[in-house]
């Protein structure tokens, strides 16, 4: 491993531009930090494929952002924190942070009632990672489980306010409303993008909650208790890489980062899988 100092890095990678809504919070609390972010836009989403493939993907992504010198790894996709961590943490010999604990935490830290909901991805569900992270710090929670597949292409496609995302939404959060809940954790990445129309179909007395916030808060105990946090006075350089590059990647990305994209690169999936 390199040497690692204050201005390496920090990395993240996600499925495609989901990871956006994690690298957003870590942008507002960490302004001259300097991130590389991979977005697996070729083949996007993770949620609907195997665990082994899952794993495969990440460890790709993962050596791709290695080779930027990164000092810290951001797991910034639910499907890939659910199923690859394990593998991450065992082959790389720098700290990985996924999007489980710091989602689950918070959603324990908001529920009043005890009766959270969670919706993600069909690997995520299954995989019952939320729901056995949660019980494992408070025994005594109900926690209701969703697959909302659909909301990952609706969030790539930028129908954010589009009335056939919110007919889907009513359909997949029907039975969660019928379970009280006054928690939503919001399971993928992708899905803060849709937050708008997820809050008005489950009305506005639920707390919506995602792991960018409180992932960032990990990222900034992590670096200051290793002297590692960038101390420069300056913003950070923000480089953004994809394995292919969809038409209105920019338009999203620059709307919900609410700023330009200056360095956008493609990187050919033979870069990813030759090592």
């Amino acid at each position: 491993m390199n040497f690692m100092n204050r201005t390496n890095p920090i990395g993240f990678f996600d499925s495609g531009i989901g990871g956006l809504t994690v690298v957003k919070s870590v942008i507002e609390l960490l302004p001259n930090e300097n991130i590389v972010y991979f977005g697996d836009t070729a083949r996007v989403p993770y949620g609907n494929k195997s665990n082994e493939t899952v794993i495969e993907y990440s460890l790709q992504a993962a050596n791709f952002l290695l080779r930027k010198n990164i000092k810290l790894l951001v797991v910034a996709c639910n499907t890939a924190s659910s199923v690859a961590l394990k593998e991450l943490r065992r082959f790389l010999t720098i700290p990985v942070i996924g999007m489980i604990e710091p989602g689950s935490k918070m959603a324990l830290q908001e529920t009043k009632n005890g009766n959270i909901g969670v919706i993600g991805t069909i690997s995520t569900i299954n995989n019952k990672a939320y729901s056995n992270q949660i019980k494992k710090l408070n025994p005594k929670v109900k926690v209701f489980e969703k697959a909302c597949p659909l909301f990952v292409p609706l969030a790539e496609e930028g129908w954010i306010n589009h009335k056939a995302t919110e007919l889907i939404a009513r359909e997949y959060l029907k039975e969660l409303k019928e379970k009280k809940i006054d928690t939503l954790v919001l399971a993928c990445t992708h899905y803060p993008i849709l937050s708008d129309v997820i809050q008005k179909v489950i009305g506005k007395n639920v707390k919506l909650v995602h792991s960018g916030e409180p992932a960032a808060k990990i990222i900034e105990e992590y670096l200051n208790g290793r002297g590692l946090r960038n101390t420069s006075n300056q913003l950070g350089k923000r480089e953004f890489y994809v394995s292919d590059v969809p038409n209105k990647f920019n338009e999203i990305a620059e709307r919900f980062l609410g700023t330009k994209i200056k360095h956008l690169y493609k990187v050919e999936l033979d870069e990813l899988t030759n090592d």
